[in-house]
């Protein structure tokens, strides 16, 4: 008996989404299932990255940093705008005006491509079977030739501080807030932490991050790290590290609050927020994803265990994005869908994770690729460093826009370009022009041999290339060579 389609895949995320498309490209006939469900019960594809992920959350940071600006920011360039304000349900619905409009996107290009969306929830039984239960609780059983598994992640709840409807969320419920609140707490100085803290912020929340760690930003070249933590802290963030939350007392009533318990150098200590956002990560969803009896291994952190083309234990299965090993990044995944689906049709793909760029939407953005100082000291390579601030290039102060550096490191023998790392405007754009030049195993001498366009921003890779040799020309040299 034939298989109902060539490849099945579960999840519509970006590595879902993305891997069913180039699949359909390939020539094999191809379904997606996805159980997301919009405020108005429609099915909708793009999972938590476009839904309540990477595209709302940018939306409000765009929105919020205008505001900023607005009120910060313009006198400068000698604009005038009187009183600033802002209307907070209406840029909630240009947030959701956004997520539709992509959403719908995605839906034109299965049309396009000849992608069968399935609505309800996949799981994966043995043989390569896939059992769909829709919204009404009805099942079907289908079959495939190839099976992908791309579930995604949801985020970590902790004992402490267990949700509360509208006082106590996660990072989706600090999406629909209706009005500021005075005074905003955030549990977890990471990505999402503080992206969320920098929209409400800006916006005029008090703004407490609570961390347990020592270190910010640890896994951020800690140069950048530090000029990161101070800059955020001159926009108004209060960053408190070792903070370890042990508990928290929600007040209800007309004032809501909620009352977080935690322990720091100093002892234990509480404080009051009108809200508290819970950002401490996000675990891989695989709940009622596989059956007992399906052959798929977990390791012992919930991920499905993949070879380095994805596949799982089970032949014709595969894994990708957030329920893998590695960053939880939408590029990643997306990534590893094209090399899944190109692998089945018999291609040589393959990724390299060495040069996965990652990026911080705060403003400045913070954005790497590739090894941090840290990583090269640990490893015992050694190195050269090259550094150029923002405040030396001239499109950036001419936008009033100069906080912040470029970091390159570079081998110390080969001059080979092992990692950059930037605070600054646009820096994830920034990053990913050296992550282009990386991956064709780029010297710093090339990129500083490299025409650059004046006055750009991107002169800061220019000259922080030019410096890991002692050649930068708009600014001191640490060394002269």
């Amino acid at each position: 008996m034939s298989a109902d389609y060539d490849v099945i895949v579960i999840g519509a995320g970006p590595a879902g989404y993305v891997a069913a498309i180039r699949a359909s490209q390939l020539g094999f006939k191809t379904a997606c299932i996805e159980k997301w469900l919009d405020e108005k019960n429609k099915p909708v594809l793009g999972g938590t990255c476009l839904n309540v992920g990477c595209i709302p959350s940018k939306a409000l940071l765009d929105s919020s940093h205008k505001f900023a600006e607005a009120q910060h920011g313009f006198e400068t360039h000698g604009i005038g705008t009187g009183t600033v304000k802002i209307d907070v349900p209406k840029m909630i619905e240009r947030k959701r005006k956004v997520v539709e409009q992509m959403a719908g996107g995605i839906g034109g290009l299965f049309k396009a491509n000849n992608v069968t969306p399935i609505s309800g929830t996949g799981k994966l039984l043995k043989d390569k079977k896939v059992e769909v239960t829709d919204h009404e609780g009805k099942s079907q059983t289908l079959s495939a030739e190839h099976v992908i598994l791309a579930a995604g992640s949801v985020p970590i709840e902790i004992p402490p501080t267990p949700l509360e409807d509208g006082v106590i969320v996660d990072s989706t419920g600090a999406l629909e807030f209706q009005a500021v609140p005075k005074r905003l707490g955030v549990i977890g100085a990471g990505v999402i932490g503080l992206e969320l803290g920098s929209v409400w912020s800006r916006l005029g929340s008090e703004v407490v991050v609570l961390e347990a760690t020592d270190k910010f930003l640890p896994m951020v070249d800690q140069q950048i790290a530090k000029e990161a933590q101070k800059i955020l802290t001159k926009q108004g963030l209060d960053i408190r590290l070792g903070a370890k939350v042990t508990g928290s007392k929600v007040k209800k009533g007309k004032s809501p609050s909620v009352t977080v318990e935690y322990t720091d150098k100093e002892g234990e200590q509480k404080i009051v927020f009108d809200k508290l956002i819970v950002c401490v990560g996000r675990k891989p969803y695989t709940e009622d994803l596989l059956a007992d009896d399906c052959g798929i291994e977990k390791d012992e952190r919930g991920f499905i265990k993949v070879d380095d083309y994805c596949a799982t234990s089970v032949a014709g299965v595969y894994a990708v994005g957030d329920v893998v090993r590695g960053p939880m990044l939408a590029h990643k995944g997306s990534e590893e869908g094209v090399m899944v689906a190109e692998r089945i049709a018999g291609q040589k793909a393959a990724m390299n994770y060495d040069l996965i760029p990652s990026v911080i939407y705060t403003h400045p953005e913070i954005a790497s690729v590739g090894k941090t100082e840290e990583q090269l000291k640990e490893a015992g390579v050694e190195y050269k460093v090259g550094t150029f601030p923002f405040l030396a290039v001239g499109r950036a102060v001419a936008a009033n826009d100069a906080d912040g550096m470029v970091k390159m490191l570079a081998d110390a023998k080969t001059d080979r370009v092992l990692g950059c790392h930037i605070i600054g405007p646009s820096a994830a754009d920034l990053a990913q022009t050296v992550t282009v030049a990386m991956e064709f195993s780029t010297s710093a001498e090339d990129i500083g041999m490299t025409v650059f366009s004046h006055p750009a921003l991107s002169e800061a890779i220019h000259e922080a290339a030019l410096a890991v040799n002692g050649h930068a020309i708009h600014m001191p040299n640490r060394k002269k060579r």
